[in-house]
């Protein structure tokens, strides 16, 4: 019997003909990787060819379900879709809540993989009838919004669909997968899914699964809501993550025009809340889109989210929402005009407003809009844009229309990326690094990724234990995998000033970002933890049966960290991809006390050194051979 929470066992699909097998997890397994994030790392190691190309049919596409999944525990249901990036070249994995997490587990399995490919566009579907395919001709080319909608039409009752985009059917390398209006955003999940020939994924629940003590489950599910509407949450639900707009241009943290400025001139008309102190996570797990939607793609106006207000603060808010299972409710919807509403997050806001120099809020949101008809995520299409919007001011590229501050320019530049219709479009769907690599001249120096991964909404320069966790998190520059930004944030050390402290704070975030992305919680809830391993250890407990510990938690974060970057090592990482943009490391910024803030390579390279040797790396950042044996990988 397995463990409470658990099936014991994952699904392997064939795309190419719909068989699929059962693969065993054991016990022990299960115990070492939890699920999400960590059992999704096992799963390619096992199951991805060494130096797979990451379109290729076998490559793998796992759908990973945790033992909490189907518990009354709030913020739970919730899943990771993990796979080798077509971005990057290493591996990713993205978190995103909806009831297909639910539907998906209670197909009686802790994990869907997915190989192979369709020889036409077509739908999986799987519920206690075992996996089938069924020809989706008329699916093509939909919204995953539309697509969702039509499955459910015609399926009936009880389905959930996990869908892609017209972006991920032509490979855009940074196509997102949705369900539920969330989204697996980052690395380019939805272009390995479009790769499969696969327009969508429906789940139908066909059992149920038990936890080990009952009792205690609910009793600590009663605890955890009630602790979820505490202070530790209350900035999600009064303001959503948008606040962090106007607190991070108070303290030069946020990037603007392509990292050319901390500070944005126009944030005020973007941003929301006091512009106090910064706190918390900028971004909920998905790490999608975070708009509503309802907007269209191709609009090539800022009309296309109706009258402009003059700033966020005059749209209506409207309503405020939750993933499943969640008590928070950190959504925020706004009415933006003509009948249309949309969700406003700190991520899109910053991506799709000032790192390109737009500060129209109707343009910024018809443009995450365009992102989710589209389904690409935003902060790489954001990036890449802006990263575009410097070479054309530069000459590098031959496109004088496209100018920073200008909304049409970046409504046209997501049209023309999502449907790959120009060889511009065709070009930045590769990403910053793909792109610059083709451009040349000095354009890698300033395009904005770590891996390959477009960096997120934090200025490195003066955060300097988030420059060290983007540098080397194993998914490229991440904010939802290494929190260091905390620290930088908390008072307590000196931001600009990166040293041992800082490194062990990476360390310490990054540790309990891989158990949160395993167990799986949403890290909004983190601050409702006073002492989180021995906390989680308990929650744990009670769903599986094992007697966990907060020390053998620990070491089970420190095992999946590990295990990413020995995935990674497989997969042709080299040393010198812990890194930042040359930008960041060679351009001070001036403050606005006009102190100068600088990141210089040689107190990074300290900070990284210091991070291999407290995870037992060599000065390469390679992991010893008994570590890797330790894994339980081979």
């Amino acid at each position: 019997m397995p463990a409470g929470g658990y099936f014991g066992r994952a699904l392997v699909v064939d795309a190419t003909d719909g068989s699929a097998a059962t693969v065993p997890l054991p016990d022990s397994v299960l115990r070492a990787y939890l699920g999400g994030a960590g059992l999704g790392t096992w799963l390619l190691h096992r199951i991805g060819p060494p130096g797979v190309e990451p379109l290729g049919p076998e490559a793998p596409l796992a759908f990973v379900f945790s033992p909490l999944v189907g518990t009354p525990l709030t913020t739970s249901a919730k899943f990771a879709v993990v796979a080798k990036s077509p971005l990057t070249g290493l591996l990713t994995d993205a978190l995103a809540s909806s009831q297909f997490a639910i539907a998906g587990k209670l197909t009686g399995h802790d994990a869907i993989v997915v190989t192979g490919r369709a020889a036409v566009p077509s739908v999986l579907l799987i519920d206690g009838d075992g996996a089938r395919l069924r020809d989706a001709p008329d699916l093509t080319g939909l919204t995953a919004a539309d697509t969702d909608t039509r499955l459910r039409d015609q399926l009936g009752r009880g389905w959930r669909v996990a869908a892609i985009g017209p972006a991920g059917e032509r490979g855009v390398r940074y196509a997102t997968i949705s369900h539920d209006g969330r989204h697996a955003g980052r690395g380019g999940l939805g272009a390995v899914m479009g790769a499969k020939n696969l327009k969508a994924i429906a789940v139908r629940a066909a059992t149920k699964v038990a936890s080990a003590d009952p009792a205690a489950v609910l009793a600590a599910a009663r605890d955890l809501r009630e602790r979820s509407f505490g202070p530790a949450t209350a900035k999600y639900r009064e303001l959503g993550t948008l606040a962090n707009l106007l607190a991070f241009n108070a303290i030069s943290a946020l990037p603007t025009r392509n990292f050319q400025s901390a500070t944005f001139e126009g944030a005020g008309r973007l941003g929301a809340g006091s512009g106090g102190p910064a706190a918390g996570s900028a971004e909920a797990d998905s790490a999608g889109t975070g708009s509503a939607g309802t907007g269209s793609a191709g609009t090539g106006s800022a009309e296309a989210a109706g009258a402009a207000p003059a700033n966020l603060a005059e749209m209506r808010r409207v309503a405020r929402s939750g993933c499943a299972s969640c008590t928070i409710g950190c959504e925020h919807i706004y009415r933006v005009g003509g009948g249309k509403k949309a969700r406003v997050e700190y991520e899109n806001v910053f991506a799709l407003g000032p790192m390109c120099g737009v500060s129209d809020p109707g343009a910024v949101l018809a443009a995450s809009a365009s992102c989710d008809d589209l389904g690409i995520d935003t902060i790489s299409a954001g990036g890449t844009i802006a990263w575009a919007m410097e070479c054309a001011q530069r000459g590098l590229i031959d496109a004088p229309w496209l100018r920073f501050g200008d909304a049409d320019a970046l409504l046209r530049a997501l049209d023309e990326i999502g449907t790959m219709s120009t060889p511009l479009g065709s070009l930045l769907a590769q990403g910053s690094r793909a792109a610059s690599r083709t451009v040349g001249g000095d354009s890698g120096t300033f395009a904005p990724h770590v891996k390959g991964l477009e960096m997120p909404g934090y200025e490195p320069r003066t955060l300097h234990a988030m420059a060290l966790g983007l540098a080397v998190n194993a998914r490229g520059a991440d904010h939802n995998r290494s929190g260091a930004y905390e620290a930088d944030l908390s008072g307590d050390l000196d931001r600009t000033d990166g040293g041992d402290a800082h490194v062990a704070a990476a360390i310490e975030t990054e540790d309990r970002a891989a158990v949160m992305d395993s167990m799986i919680l949403c890290k909004f809830l983190r601050g409702v933890f006073t002492d989180p391993f021995a906390e989680w250890a308990g929650l744990l407990s009670a769903v599986t049966g094992w007697d966990l510990t907060a020390a053998e938690l620990r070491a089970t974060a420190r095992r999946i960290v590990l295990a990413k970057r020995v995935y990674n090592l497989r997969e042709g990482w080299r040393p010198e991809d812990d890194w930042l943009p040359a930008r960041l490391l060679e351009e001070p910024l001036t403050l606005a006390s006009g102190r100068e803030a600088r990141l210089t390579p040689a107190r990074l390279r300290t900070m990284i050194d210091g991070y291999y040797k407290q995870r037992g790396l060599d000065c390469e950042g390679r992991p010893a051979a008994a570590i890797a044996v330790d894994l339980g990988l081979a």
